[in-house]
C-alpha cells in the first residue's frame, strides 16, 4: 500500500512539473494584464481625498465663522505635517501642539 501511494505521489509531481513547464513557455506570449482596474482605483482614491479635504476645510471655515462672525478666516494648518512651513501671502496660523 505504501509503495502504491508513493508511486501516485510521484506521478502527481511529474505531471505537475510538466504543466508548470508548459505554462511557463506559453506565458511569455500572453497578452499583458490590463492596468485599467488599478488606474481606476487610484483615480477614485485621489478624488476621494480631494473631496475629503474640501469638506474638512469647509467645516473648519464654518466653525471659525460661528466663533468669530464677520472676520476673515485664517489659513488652516496642514493635518498630517508638523514641520516648518511657509506661507506666501497671508498670516501664519498659531503653532499647533505636537502630536501625542
Amino acid at each position: 500500500m505504501a509503495s502504491y501511494l508513493w508511486r501516485k505521489y510521484a506521478d502527481y509531481l511529474y505531471t505537475k512539473w510538466e504543466k508548470t513547464v508548459l505554462w511557463d513557455m506559453i506565458g511569455v506570449y500572453r497578452r499583458p494584464k490590463s492596468f485599467t482596474p488599478i488606474v481606476s482605483v487610484y483615480v477614485a482614491a485621489f478624488y476621494t481625498g480631494v473631496i475629503g479635504a474640501a469638506i474638512t476645510e469647509q467645516l473648519y471655515k464654518e466653525k471659525y465663522w460661528e466663533e468669530h462672525p464677520g472676520e476673515a478666516v485664517p489659513l488652516m494648518r496642514p493635518k498630517f505635517y508638523w514641520g516648518q512651513w511657509r506661507v506666501q501671502r497671508g498670516e501664519v496660523p498659531p503653532a499647533a501642539p505636537p502630536p501625542k
